[in-house]
């Protein structure tokens, strides 16, 4: 959440930062702004709302000299979303842009006021910029009392601060919250907080690390490390392909994700299977040894396909293995053990609780993997080996394809133990794999299946709320489904058990609780089609979702007959993912932007 653009040279600063943003927008934001020193003199706008109001208000103004710039997408978490407290924020000659949460603003905030120094916003942010200013009357350069700002912080940030007394630099420190820079070979300067600002500018990129931090300018780059040692960029780089980033003339970035998942598993799938193992040269053959369970952790979407992988490793791996939510198991004081592999997966990489699980695991010397869809990220780098699910860039606020991607990783790595542990046969691995094969074409979008959703929509945009229902891996899909249902349309929406309704959620049945009943054919079928039966026997309204004709439906969604459970899965998949897209249409709901939610979130 949240996004930091930066830039030093000549060219048009302004458009330049304006279209950084830009590429940030999937991020989410309610607010943003820019600021840009030129010749000794600050030019600084922001606005609320969409980047079209910044761009309105910046129309008038042009940068055609050498220029330091900075500019920011705020999503609110101090203060409410107002021109005041967007970025970048003032002090009496110097602007600063933050991502993060610094958590001893208060405290900051408090002995800068007794100092006399006036607050013009709510945000933990600004005190920052105050702070350095205060340090820089008392040090004898910027870059002393930019460290000395750095060291009286606690939290997450990534920082970047210009200011009149060095006209020519960028001042950055990077603490939790990502941070990279890019160059060319005009020698111009580009920070941002992803890679996305930075292609078809830059031809290579450093990723700053934990604790980092140091200074800018046209000739230098000038980095310290959290023990103030002075260290070399390490710049690799940057790809070139901004394709996958278009709409393509699909109405949303979402339904371009959810049509792009038949091709992107394609990849997730590439090299990794052949006719009867999986493999992965990402693992070392030893990495599995002395390891008796697994403990999954993640946030949201993420949580989801853990769940899902909970199921298929004990199913087919025979290991014992536990799912835990990020921002739980980080205050619980869990007990780990070193025979436990430690596996957290994120889309972004930079998921904050999720992170902080997994230096947790690190600390506690547990083995590591992460199963994420962004390399060089922070969890990336920390963690012992990684996977990466290959999604490509998935703007959509609301997962689809990363989600899928995951799922594909976790079926082929209960596979990979499942042969490693001899707990499947021969026989059965293939038969497996073959079915692995089957899934780019199970998640295929066909226009007739497209055209029914998009009918039975208009049915579905009332009533007190949705129940998704579902058994064994459904279940997570149900969660899943009903995640991006209220995602995208606001409407009050739960995943649950199908064997649990009557134990209490059965209440609520009448005919304004909409039920979407997950009824795969080749696992517990009957078992759940007597668990709907039983919300239609009390009104329920009841969509049923499934390969056989289902008599107790209001509606069906009929899906195709598959030879497993699995493929199963992911089409019916799809069908809620373009269920929760058309209900929000419908509705007039900005479906890749969704209100109050990030695409990346980097606090807790």
């Amino acid at each position: 959440m949240c996004g930091i653009v930066g830039y030093i040279g000549s060219k048009d600063t302004k458009k330049i930062l304006l279209d950084g943003l830009k590429e940030l927008e999937y991020r989410g934001y309610d607010s943003a702004g820019i600021a840009v020193l030129s010749e000794g003199e600050f030019s600084s706008y922001k606005a609320v709302g969409k980047l079209i109001n910044l761009e309105e208000k910046t129309k008038e103004f042009e940068t055609k000299k050498f220029a330091v710039g900075i500019g920011h997408t705020r999503w609110a978490t101090h203060g409410k979303p107002t021109e005041l407290n967007a970025h970048p924020h003032i002090g009496e000659n110097s602007f600063v842009v933050h991502n993060g949460i610094i958590e001893n603003y208060t405290e900051l905030k408090k002995e800068l006021q007794e100092d006399g120094i006036r607050f013009l916003s709510q945000t933990d942010t600004e005190v920052i910029v105050h702070l350095f200013e205060k340090n820089l009357k008392a040090t004898a350069n910027a870059l002393e009392a930019f460290t000395m700002t750095i060291a009286s912080l606690q939290g997450a940030y990534a920082i970047l601060l210009i200011t009149k007394t060095e006209e020519e630099k960028i001042f950055f420190a990077k603490n939790g919250s990502p941070l990279l820079i890019g160059t060319n070979n005009e020698n111009e300067k580009y920070f941002a907080s992803s890679d996305t600002p930075l292609i078809g500018h830059c031809s290579d990129v450093h990723y700053f690390e934990d604790g980092d931090y140091g200074y800018v300018s046209i000739n230098e780059i000038v980095i310290f490390d959290k023990n103030h040692q002075q260290k070399q960029a390490h710049f690799i780089k940057l790809t070139t392909n901004k394709l996958s980033a278009q709409k393509d003339g699909y109405r949303f970035f979402m339904e371009k994700e959810i049509y792009e998942q038949s091709h992107v598993i394609s990849d997730t799938l590439l090299g990794r299977i052949s006719e009867d193992e999986v493999i992965f040269e990402e693992l070392d053959k030893t990495f599995f040894d002395g390891i008796q369970e697994i403990k999954l952790c993640a946030c949201g979407t993420s949580y989801h396909s853990a769940l899902t992988a909970s199921y298929l490793f004990e199913r087919y791996s025979k290991v014992k293995t536990s799912v835990e939510i990020a921002s739980e198991f980080r205050y619980r004081q869990p007990i780990m053990t070193q025979d436990t592999l430690f596996v957290v997966i994120s889309q972004s990489g930079e998921t904050a609780d999720t992170l902080e699980t997994l230096k947790m695991a690190k600390e506690a010397a547990l083995k590591t993997l992460v199963i994420c869809n962004v390399d060089n990220s922070s969890m990336v780098r920390l963690a012992d080996a990684t996977i990466l699910t290959r999604a490509g860039v998935e703007k959509g606020v609301a997962s689809t394809k990363a989600f899928a991607t995951q799922v594909t990783i976790f079926w082929m790595l209960s596979l990979y133990l499942a042969k490693r542990n001899h707990t499947l046969s021969q026989k059965e691995i293939r038969n497996q794999i073959e079915l692995l094969r089957m899934i780019p074409s199970s998640v295929k979008v066909e226009d007739t299946l497209h055209e029914r959703i998009k009918r039975l929509s208009k049915r579905y945009l009332h009533g007190h709320g949705f129940f998704f229902i579902g058994r064994d891996v459904f279940f997570p899909l149900a969660l899943e489904g009903a995640l991006k249902l209220k995602e995208i349309s606001y409407l009050h929406a739960e995943g649950y058990p199908s064997g649990e309704m009557k134990h209490g959620p059965i209440a609520l049945a009448d005919p304004g609780l909409f039920t979407i009943a997950l009824l795969p054919e080749h696992l517990l079928y009957e078992k759940s089609k007597s668990n709907v039966e039983e919300l239609s026997a009390r009104d329920a309204t009841v969509c049923a979702i499934s390969p056989l004709e289902f008599d107790k439906a209001d509606d069906f969604i009929q899906i195709k007959k598959h030879q497993d459970y699995m493929l199963e899965f992911f089409e019916m998949m799809v069908v809620v993912q373009l269920l929760s897209l058309e209900i929000s249409i419908r509705l007039g709901n900005d479906v890749d932007m969704p209100r109050n939610l990030a695409k990346s979130v980097t606090v807790e």
